[in-house]
């Protein structure tokens, strides 16, 4: 691997993503300059992916891959970061113009056999219409064939956990938890480098060729977990949100400057409001860079009053 002298933080240009539930906010709210006349529900920030990759905007790495960085300088940016083929995380804007279908995303055990790959993930809600919530797990015990009978019936949403939600709310989703985001949610999503969802649901919604979208039902119903009853959001640990194997989320309210030092690991910054400077990356709301472990100390300053901001990384 060859040796780099970095001096700054990096930024990446973001992968959007038609969705036919997308809309037009991450524009609206984040400035992001979507493509014209398309429905974008995700914005895929910092992503490694065969079918997707984060281009680095920047600087003497500008225009390499996040693979790139992730093969050829793992060390030197990702520091003790654990050993995988790519990098294990994948950062994205939602925008839940319409709401999303009820669907499960595979644990560990169930994803191999299934030929699919496992996917925990975080959401933190950004801006939530009046009404917005999230359905995550179910309202009471069900077993398996009750769901099932349930989903033939179309009566499938009745079984799931409905909570209401505002701006600043997050929510932990371990694999195996039955989940829908409804229409009026903006989210932040920090998730396994997966993009294996399982559908039992679609609000029997159709294409605009009028072809209803595919289920996955004899997947989804090996990997529901049915002992998943009422789960809440996050409560909070002072800034911490979650930590968990494989992510660590703190947010962050930036009154005055503030340093983030990498002890080896690299960090990422979100904006969430405001406006603040690392290094030389200026960001704003929607906005991520990431501070490379080899990095010294970096300063965070705000440039606005109200600043605050999610900072991600993998616990060593």
């Amino acid at each position: 691997m060859s040796e780099l002298h970095l001096t700054a933080p990096l930024t990446f240009e973001p992968f959007f993503v038609e969705r036919m539930w997308g809309g037009r906010r991450l524009e609206s709210e984040f400035g992001k300059k979507l493509p014209l006349q398309k429905r974008i529900g995700e914005s895929w920030e910092i992503v490694d992916r065969p079918e997707a990759q984060s281009v680095v905007a920047n600087g003497p790495l500008k225009n390499k891959t996040l693979h790139d960085l992730w093969t050829q300088h793992r060390k030197q940016i990702f520091g003790d970061a654990p050993e995988a083929p790519r990098f294990p995380l994948l950062l994205k804007l939602l925008d839940a113009h319409e709401r999303l279908s009820l669907q499960v995303h595979p644990p560990g055990q169930f994803a191999g056999k299934l030929g699919g790959e496992p996917k925990t993930e975080f959401w933190y809600v950004a801006a939530a219409d009046p009404e917005a919530e999230l359905l995550l797990g179910f309202r009471k015990p069900s077993a398996r064939d009750q769901f099932e009978k349930a989903l033939r019936e179309g009566t499938a949403a009745d079984y799931v956990h409905k909570i209401p939600v505002r701006p600043g709310d997050a929510a932990f989703l371990p694999a195996g938890r039955i989940h829908a985001v409804s229409a009026g949610n903006l989210l932040i999503e920090i998730q396994q480098n997966s993009d294996t969802t399982y559908r039992v649901f679609d609000w029997n919604r159709v294409d605009d060729k009028g072809k209803p979208r595919q289920l996955h039902i004899e997947q989804a119903l090996q990997c529901i977990d049915f002992n998943d009853v009422a789960p809440k959001l996050v409560e909070p640990q002072d800034e911490l949100l979650v930590r968990h194997e494989l992510f660590e989320v703190q947010k962050w309210n930036l009154a005055a400057p503030r340093e983030i030092s990498s002890k080896g690991r690299f960090a990422i910054v979100c904006c969430l409001s405001g406006s603040l400077r690392c290094g030389d990356a200026h960001l704003s709301p929607g906005e991520f860079c990431l501070i490379p472990a080899s990095l010294p100390v970096q300063k965070l300053e705000p440039r606005r009053k109200g600043t605050s901001l999610l900072r991600i990384t993998i616990p060593t």
